[in-house]
């Protein structure tokens, strides 16, 4: 059996996908319909980027979206690496969105709409300059929960991406002034991330409820293929339950490490990445050793 993941904020290139939409006639249909639905003009962001809009987050997010979405699409109906075996998806952050629509649990155009939606939320969610994040890197989520609660600190885990890897949320001025701090209780590296916000954290926390409203509203479909939630790291198919948690993502931590670790108790041997870069890959490599990764980021990596 197999899982497919997709990648989060953070792994948008320009250019990303453009060879499946110069070579597939699937890829261009599903940027053309995802751009109708979001009255943006994605292949110009995504491809060129002129304006430097793929870095802002409301277009960020959809941005990755529509590269991953090009890929599963040109990849399905094109090679036969996404076959019956597939049991589980699950992604990063926005890519649990994708995981979504690609399990056909919500159509493209809900959930076009709805990262559009989200992107929109996050990117206003805190005043400019006022909250941040920050990667640290050599200590796991425990040992940097353990620096937290001992100095007090008024920081959050927002990703606990591998056992190398952790990101933190809070007041900029908060980040700033305990990197020292975390160096000298030997975290390797501590770099302050280019983003608006600090994201799944209680700074996000109005967005969600506005989020978690439209959410509520959506159409989730009945089908075979499970979903890893974000937010409790648990596998399900019951469509209210994979409603409820993605509610709660916004402002809370993503729990990649505990997912991963689910894939290896149920007895998954394989993970596909699909979208773009291959930062997934990587993560998962250092979590654990017991999966056989492929990742495709181009048309180089299809299996035809």
């Amino acid at each position: 059996m197999s899982c497919v993941v997709f990648p989060g904020q953070g792994s948008q290139y320009v250019g990303m996908s453009r060879d499946f939409w110069d070579n597939y006639d699937i890829a261009k249909k599903t940027l053309k319909e995802i751009e109708d639905y979001t009255k943006i003009d994605l292949k110009k962001i995504i491809f060129d980027d002129l304006d430097g809009k793929l870095n802002i987050t409301k277009y960020t997010q959809i941005s990755i979206f529509a590269a991953s979405m090009m890929i599963f699409k040109t990849v399905k109906e094109n090679s036969n690496i996404l076959n019956s075996s597939i049991n589980v998806m699950m992604g990063h952050s926005l890519g649990e969105y994708t995981s979504l629509a690609c399990a056909d649990k919500l159509s493209l155009k809900d959930c076009s709409l709805i990262l559009k939606k989200r992107g929109e939320l996050m990117h206003n969610a805190v005043e400019p300059n006022k909250s941040g994040m920050a990667a640290l890197i050599g200590k796991d989520a425990k040992q940097i929960e353990d620096i937290i609660q001992t100095n007090n600190l008024d920081l959050e885990i927002a990703n606990d991406n591998s056992p190398m890897q952790v990101v933190i949320s809070g007041n900029i001025e908060e980040i700033m002034k305990n990197k020292d701090l975390f160096l000298k209780k030997n975290v390797k590296k501590y770099i302050v991330l280019n983003v608006s916000a600090a994201f799944h954290s209680k700074f996000m926390s109005d967005a969600e409820k506005e989020l978690s409203s439209e959410i509520e509203k959506l159409d989730f479909r009945t089908n075979g293929i499970n979903i890893i939630s974000n937010y409790t790291s648990e596998i399900s198919n019951n469509n209210s339950i994979i409603k409820n948690s993605l509610k709660k993502q916004m402002s809370n931590r993503v729990r990649w490490v505990e997912s991963i670790k689910k894939l290896e108790e149920i007895g998954e041997k394989t993970i596909i990445e699909i979208g773009p870069n291959k930062v997934l890959s990587g993560l998962i490599n250092r979590i654990s050793k017991n999966f056989d990764i492929k990742s495709i980021n181009e048309i180089t990596e299809l299996d035809l």
